[in-house]
């Protein structure tokens, strides 16, 4: 979904950086807690409904987005729409991921509703694509659903994987979730087209230029806007304070920083020892919405069986400069007339932060 630019600028500058007086000061107070607040707020709400999507926004979403906005006026229901100013026009022109993450936004509605005992049922689209994405009708008599556990443990990690092989009791307990790749030949293969796919991205000026403008860099950033690429810690902070992480720099292809930051972003990709991916038999709305609700459920078992998910669906992009791309992960992933929805690494990585959130509050357009 995102891409992760943190990776970019952890080899720039050295450790002289921090020398200079009252940078200890500094470095213990680069946390961006107001952006982090909606995490200590999940579940802190009466009404079952803000209760349940206290949680739901939590879902993973392409380059952090958020494109979620609720309707609260009408009793025991929710109607939720996608916040068209949050589009991607230039890496997802037909905002067909966007539309995959609302599925995983609506999927952790449902597990979250379950656990104070109520069901949600949805009519998707009801007047139409233009419309609200689902009306949704909260109900009791649910059972509490076991992945609920997962949810605030579960990340998209942005980090190099450990390249130990995937069991196979592993790889048996995702099979119902998704297509899982582990077999060498197809691993390189993969590893090769994501790599490719994202020095298309990183490449395409207008492409480029979207993740840039979505950059949240240091504390205050983050903060104002909990949304798009955050680049925040005290090391980047202390890089953007004297001059090397700028805006400016990460549009330059002939930066040093551009440049070191494409190793490292090979050498995360490289250490992956292992794939998952979703394809449908289609590619309309409503099938972008269930891969993104069986996404979320994957993303929760993985967390569960101590597992790192992290999406690499720049090949899936759907602009010209990717076609090539496009077409075969096509061939590699899915059956003629399929649509590969989405396509991760697998394996085993480091715990990492939770990721920025606007508050339920500002999601509601009518309480």
């Amino acid at each position: 979904m995102a891409t992760d630019r943190r990776h970019f600028l952890k080899i720039l500058g050295g450790g002289t950086l921090f020398a200079a007086s009252g940078a200890g000061i500094f470095l213990s107070t680069r946390t961006p807690h107001a952006a982090l607040t909606p995490w200590d707020q999940a579940g802190h709400y009466e009404d079952v409904r803000k209760w349940a999507l206290s949680y739901a926004l939590l879902a993973p979403n392409p380059h952090n987005r958020q494109p979620w906005l609720v309707d609260l006026s009408q009793t025991n229901s929710i109607t939720i729409y996608r916040d068209k100013l949050r589009d991607l026009p230039h890496t997802d022109p037909y905002s067909r991921q966007l539309t995959v993450g609302m599925g995983c936004f609506l999927e952790l509605l449902v597990i979250a509703a379950s656990q104070r005992g109520h069901h949600v049922d949805y009519v998707l689209y009801p007047k139409g694509e233009e419309g609200p994405v689902a009306h949704a009708t909260f109900s009791l008599g649910a059972k509490p659903d076991p992945l609920f556990a997962q949810v605030m443990n579960r990340r998209s990690c942005k980090e190099p994987f450990l390249m130990d092989p995937l069991s196979e009791q592993h790889a048996a307990a995702l099979r119902p979730y998704c297509q899982v790749i582990s077999e060498a030949d197809p691993v390189a293969q993969l590893k090769t087209l994501t790599l490719e796919a994202w020095m298309v991205e990183a490449n395409t000026p207008r492409t480029l230029q979207e993740s840039v403008d979505l950059m949240r860099i240091g504390k205050s950033e983050i903060n104002a806007n909990p949304d798009g690429i955050d680049l925040g810690g005290p090391f980047l902070e202390t890089l953007n304070v004297v001059g090397i992480l700028t805006r400016e720099n990460q549009l330059d292809p002939k930066s040093s920083g551009f440049k070191q930051g494409m190793e490292i972003y090979r050498q995360m990709l490289t250490a992956t020892p292992a794939y998952c991916a979703l394809t449908t038999k289609g590619n309309s709305r409503l099938e972008q919405i269930s891969a993104g609700r069986q996404w979320l459920r994957l993303n929760l078992k993985t967390t569960e069986l101590g597992l790192a998910l992290h999406p690499v669906s720049q090949a899936l992009q759907e602009y010209p400069e990717m076609a090539t791309h496009y077409r075969q992960a096509h061939q590699l992933l899915a059956k003629p007339g399929e649509t590969v929805q989405l396509l991760g690494r697998l394996g085993h990585g480091p715990v990492t932060p939770r990721s920025p959130r606007w508050p339920l509050e500002a999601k509601i357009i009518h309480a």
